[in-house]
């Protein structure tokens, strides 16, 4: 049954990970837990830098808003497949999918320029220290971070303009855990072939773009901090960058492995196991890898965290 009404598909169902029923009640537990400590770890970096006044400078700025994104991006994909592991349910309305795939593109470009932008503030920072305040003040900073945010969510709005227009006929089985571009384009009935040139074009505009963008920046950064006399000092202005460093490693590594790898090695079973990576650990360790390394952060966490479990009522007051 391809579940469609006048020869056009009406929902879609998510394969998502088949298995057993115990090994099914375990993952669900796996991923329930990850994804509450995601949103705990990431709300509490945003209220962090929000009410601490010596984190409001652009490195942190960014990073808020990182952590922000995080929250929307683990809300796109895992609470519906928690609800497929404790139910079974694995239908998704053809609407809904839409939507899915809508927020899901627009978050994942947003973070991919984000990224980059973050990575231009630590060239500044680190190249450029005595005139950053000058070439990055907090009014540069917010246009940066609306870019991000704009960029993302129009080349979403773009590449489903035309993903929408084509006709899904059956079968309209998704070998995967949420609606994503290939699983999709290979459903349709009709001409894919202008959906997949804006797919592509976009592609190389918002993911390989803000990497070079990084790649030029890290490559600035490790020529500026070999050139420091001490090791003290290189060891100083390498920690400064090093979290964002290890977040790009994980994040674009996996994003290229599942995108722009040959299609003689592609498979959906790998595909979704590469997914889970950016989708749902990444967003979990993101705030780790940036408390973990950065002394101000967790500073500032252990006050705005202890401050309101030792009083409670004078904060809220």
């Amino acid at each position: 049954m391809s579940n469609s009404s006048g020869g056009h598909v009406t929902e879609f169902i998510l394969v998502g990970f088949p298995t057993s029923p115990p090994l099914q009640f375990f993952l669900f537990a796996l991923f329930l837990a990850i994804y509450l400590l995601t949103l705990l770890e990431n709300a509490l970096i945003v209220s962090t830098i929000w009410l601490t006044p010596s984190l409001h400078r652009p490195m942190y700025f960014f990073l808020s808003h990182l952590s922000f994104l995080e929250l929307w991006y683990v809300n796109v994909t895992v609470p519906r497949l928690l609800g497929a592991f404790l139910t079974q349910d694995r239908k998704i309305s053809y609407i809904g999918c839409m939507i899915q795939l809508y927020f899901f593109i627009a978050l994942a470009c947003t973070e991919c320029v984000l990224l980059a932008v973050m990575a231009y503030d630590r060239y500044l920072a680190i190249c450029e220290p005595l005139r950053y305040p000058t070439l990055m003040p907090s009014s540069l900073a917010t246009r940066l971070a609306v870019f991000s945010w704009g960029s993302g969510f129009f080349s979403s709005m773009m590449k489903l303009l035309f993903i929408s227009r084509l006709s899904y006929c059956g079968p309209n089985i998704i070998n995967h855990f949420f609606c994503d571009i290939s699983p999709l384009l290979n459903l349709t009935c009709s001409d894919k072939e202008q959906a997949e040139l804006v797919d592509f074009l976009l592609a190389l505009v918002m993911i390989l773009l803000p990497l070079l963008a990084v790649v030029s920046s890290y490559a600035a950064i490790i020529i500026a901090i070999l050139r420091i006399p001490t090791a003290q000092g290189r060891h100083k202005a390498f920690s400064t960058c090093a979290s964002h460093l290890a977040v790009v490693i994980i994040y674009y590594s996996s994003t290229l492995f599942t995108y722009a790898r040959p299609r003689a090695m592609y498979t959906f079973n790998y595909n979704k196991i590469i997914s889970v990576l950016y989708t749902v650990i990444v967003p979990f360790l993101n705030p780790a890898i940036y408390c973990l390394r950065n002394k101000e952060v967790k500073d500032a966490l252990r006050k705005v965290v202890l401050g309101r479990c030792l009083y409670p009522r004078a904060i809220s007051d």
